[in-house]
């Protein structure tokens, strides 16, 4: 079915947009975001042997019957992707493929795929269960991102924690970009893609080995299809392609929120390309607050580890991902 496809990002820098527009090609399909991929990797001594068949029929029941997967989204058939699922491969790649191909068939696609913006810091587990993956990140200017996340209803987490996964996002596809190569790896900057959608999108169909389809271009044709109801968030996948939404960080952050982003941000988004403005710096008690908050998320993975050390001990189920014969 070709090479799967995962589309991630910084929370709020177009993920969903790309999203749709690989969802409107004739032969890919990208579901609504899903929940179940990196945590089955991060319980996966919890399943068991999976060459065991009633280990793979536990598997699949913790991803169709949990409603935190979100596999309801999916419009599968709950058993029929329990059965596929026990007699399928014997990897846990293979396990939690079934139910993304199971999507793309429904829509009569070929290509398969997942988005989720976590999946940026996320990258080494992604290559370690789908090796032949390619990977898309999708970046906007970082005072953009912090700005729409200070308005979404589920990000509770403050402005240093927005600052900062943009921050842990870029560098991520740093990693990405010298590890997995321009093979594996590819980048769209937001800004591009809303201003110069054609050429951006045949630059993408390129990378990911397919002929260009210009019904990526209209997008907001499948935004009720394949963006839930429920996330009113993303309203504007229902409008046409526009640039309005660049530099609307000016009206919406306080001179302090965008002062600390230039002060703390500045290398990166100088290296991307995004010009600063030179915002007067923050009171140094924001800049403070700030450092302990990023030293937290970037320790935080160090922390997971050091918690659950028995995933450091040998894994006799193999992870990577099998075609089904």
């Amino acid at each position: 079915m070709g090479q799967p496809v995962f589309v991630c990002g910084c929370p709020r820098s177009g993920t969903t947009l790309v999203q749709l527009m690989l969802h409107a090609h004739a032969r890919i399909a990208i579901p609504p975001e899903t929940r179940f991929v990196l945590e089955a990797y991060r319980a996966r001594r919890a399943f068991g042997d999976l060459r065991e068949s009633g280990a793979r029929r536990a598997l699949a029941r913790w991803i169709v019957d949990r409603p935190e997967t979100r596999f309801a989204d999916l419009g599968l058939s709950a058993e029929e992707t329990i059965e596929e699922i026990t007699a399928g491969p014997p990897t846990l790649g293979s396990a939690l493929a079934i139910p993304l191909q199971g999507y793309a068939q429904r829509f009569g696609k070929s290509r398969w795929g997942d988005k989720r913006p976590a999946y940026v810091t996320n990258l080494p587990a992604l290559a370690r269960l789908f090796p032949d993956a390619l990977f898309v990140h999708v970046i906007r200017d970082g005072r953009d991102c912090v700005a729409s996340l200070k308005q979404m209803p589920w990000h509770r987490t403050g402005i240093y924690q927005a600052i900062s996964a943009w921050a842990q996002a870029v560098d991520h596809g740093r990693w990405a970009a010298r590890v997995l190569g321009p093979g594996a790896y590819h980048e769209i900057r937001y800004e591009r893609l809303v201003t110069n959608v054609g050429p951006e999108l045949a630059a993408l169909c390129r990378f990911l080995h397919e002929e260009y389809d210009p019904a990526m271009t209209d997008p907001a044709a499948l935004a009720t299809l394949a963006v839930p109801d429920r996330k009113s968030w993303h309203a504007r996948t229902r409008s046409a392609i526009g640039p309005d939404r660049i530099g609307r960080w000016r009206s919406i952050l306080e001179p302090w929120e965008a002062g600390l982003c230039e002060a703390v941000l500045g290398g990166r988004l100088r290296s991307l390309g995004y010009p600063l403005t030179g915002a007067p710096p923050p009171p140094a008690v924001h800049r403070l607050r700030y450092e302990r908050v990023a030293a937290r998320h970037r320790l935080a993975p160090l922390r997971r580890l050091a918690i659950r050390g028995h995933d450091r001990l040998p894994l006799t189920t193999p992870l990577a991902y099998r075609p089904c014969d």
